[in-house]
């Protein structure tokens, strides 16, 4: 009787290890897309960055610090929106 009731146990406990490891993989590719997808979207903010700013410089209506600030202000909002990815 012992035997028996001890190997219901043993079986439980690799069937609780088993879906454990199994929602880690999971988590872990999910987690990977959102990573990637951050850099990709920081990546495209960053060609965008240079554009603007080069636009910026050719017009003649801003100075070259409000360029950099423009430029800054919207790496910024890249950043914030390869944050709000990764925290989905």
């Amino acid at each position: 009787m012992f035997k028996k009731s001890h190997l219901v146990v043993v079986a439980t406990l690799a069937i609780a290890a088993g879906v454990q490891w199994v929602s880690v993989p999971v988590y872990a590719t999910e987690q990977g897309e959102q990573r990637q997808e951050a850099r990709d979207t920081k990546q495209e903010g960053r060609d965008e960055t240079r554009e603007a700013k080069e636009a910026c410089k050719e017009g003649d209506e801003s100075s070259r610090p409000e360029c950099r600030q423009e430029k800054r202000d919207t790496k910024e909002e890249t950043r914030e929106e390869a944050r709000d990815i990764k925290q989905q």
